[in-house]
């Protein structure tokens, strides 16, 4: 069975965000504005995510 993959996709910006997001952001592979990276749906990810839902956009593959 495959695993579900997520597209994670930046859609606001970083600037004047708190440091634990930027870095979020970073561990997440994403360094710019609509850069779009994959991820397996594991529940570390979707704690990563939670905590910058408000700069991206999430779609499961």
């Amino acid at each position: 069975m495959a695993k579900k993959k997520l597209r994670i996709t930046q859609l606001r910006s970083t600037i004047h965000r708190k440091k634990n997001q930027k870095l979020t952001m970073a561990a997440l592979g994403i360094r710019r504005m609509h850069q779009t990276v994959e991820h397996n749906d594991t529940p570390q990810i979707r704690g990563m995510i939670r905590r910058v839902e408000h700069l991206v956009k999430v779609e499961e593959v």
